[in-house]
């Protein structure tokens, strides 16, 4: 009775092993590829990169010492620095490393990241990309200085954990054009979809922090603790145009003339930077969003 106990506990040992080891990552095999600062300038500012990695409290959005304090309901991670500092930043990173961490959340040394760091949006991101983004950051000034560890108690705590979070909540699919579709509108849901990240704060989540699928887009509790994040699809929004999309993201003004503000005014400080074409082509998919009815809202409590 003994042994089979031993051999069973072995074997779900095993299993749980293999289930949440991090998934194979290859080199990049394109050794001749020369990046082009600009397109990794554009990734830069379309992947929000300055909105949790820029140091708080100083106004130098391309000082990525990171620190910034991210609740959430696991518990508080804090952003780390990416600058090209070589002790402290991604400064000795490999090309590879990187475009692993992005893509797949797999750090250098091999373990998960949390999925604190969207990875589940960047994994639809497009390898070139990536790498020219790698490239435009290391042009940006290094910043010495050691993010503190993350306070997430047990067991969430357990990156070995997150292998089988990602088996849930990834799939490792590249974006695929739609070919029905505009090149705009293609374009914009890429840009939506992986950089962009917009779905990562404008859908409910689940109670494993999974985005849940059926009402993508649609709304919910803030993830950072307070207040609501509102519904972005035509339900939500169905009377803002195109061009209120993208005067918004060119803003952060809304078609009543209220304005973005808290999670959402950093935002608009990264897409006021982008081309005012790819604001176009993001306002083009965002409007053609078909409507979702997002989570109930609470009630307020009365004054």
């Amino acid at each position: 009775m003994l042994r089979r106990f031993l051999l069973a506990g072995a074997a779900a040992f095993g299993v749980y092993w293999w289930l949440t080891a991090t998934p194979i990552v290859l080199a990049v095999t394109e050794p001749a590829y020369t990046p082009k600062l600009a397109n990794g300038q554009i990734i830069f500012n379309a992947g929000g990169c300055p909105s949790c990695h820029a140091v708080p409290g100083q106004p130098d959005r391309l000082r990525l010492g990171g620190g910034l304090a991210i609740p959430s309901p696991f518990g508080s991670f804090y952003a780390p620095n990416i600058s090209p500092d070589p002790a402290d930043g991604i400064g000795r990173w490999t090309e590879a490393q990187f475009v692993n961490a992005v893509t797949k959340g797999v750090s250098p040394n091999g373990t998960h990241y949390f999925p604190a760091f969207p990875y589940t949006s960047y994994q639809h991101a497009k390898v070139e990309d990536v790498r020219d983004l790698f490239a435009y950051l290391k042009t940006l000034p290094k910043v010495s200085g050691k993010v503190r560890d993350h306070d997430v108690p047990f067991p969430f705590n357990i990156r070995r954990n997150v292998g089988i979070w990602k088996l849930l909540f990834m799939d490792g699919k590249p974006f695929t054009a739609d070919a029905g579709r505009s090149a705009q509108w293609n374009r914009g849901a890429y840009l939506v979809n992986s950089f962009g990240h917009c779905a990562e704060c404008h859908s409910p989540r689940n109670f494993l922090g999974g985005i849940i699928a059926a009402q993508r887009f649609a709304g919910g509790p803030n993830p950072e603790g307070e207040g609501w994040v509102p519904n972005i699809t035509q339900k939500g929004l169905g009377d803002w145009s195109e061009k209120d999309f993208a005067y918004f993201l060119k803003t952060g003004e809304t078609p009543d003339n209220d304005t973005a503000s808290g999670l959402m005014g950093r935002v608009i400080k990264n897409t006021s930077q982008l081309p005012a074409e790819d604001r176009a082509a993001m306002a083009v998919y965002l409007k053609d969003l078909p409507p979702v009815e997002g989570p109930p809202r609470p009630a307020k409590a009365p004054k």
